[in-house]
């Protein structure tokens, strides 16, 4: 999958195994934050992993819907990944969710 043209805010499963301790781990979706051009020649992406476990006191997680269920960006878990761990696109966040979604990354981590 390493040729594919992925997109920043598209939503894919991928498979985050093997992970080290409190990682997000299995096959999950995911949406890619790092920029078009990053992933257009990187092998790598960026991504932040969705969760179902909804915890709505976390300032660190973004409820969405993907799929058409609920679930939750969690920033607080933001890592790159190799393209190969990609499989599946199920989702692209809205134009308001991506917003909210940069908004709650620099908010997190400085602009």
């Amino acid at each position: 999958m390493k040729n594919l043209n992925f997109k920043r805010y598209e939503i894919y499963f991928a498979d985050l195994n093997p992970s080290i301790g409190s990682e997000i781990k299995k096959i999950r979706p995911v949406v890619i934050i790092s920029q078009d051009e990053m992933n257009k020649y990187l092998e790598t992406i960026v991504i932040c992993p969705l969760t179902s476990t909804l915890h709505s006191q976390w300032r660190s997680r973004l409820k969405i819907r993907c799929a058409n269920k609920n679930a939750e960006i969690a920033v607080d878990q933001i890592r790159t990944i190799s393209k190969l761990r990609l499989k599946k696109k199920i989702d692209r966040l809205s134009t308001l969710e991506a917003a909210q979604l940069r908004k709650l990354i620099t908010d997190m981590y400085g602009e």
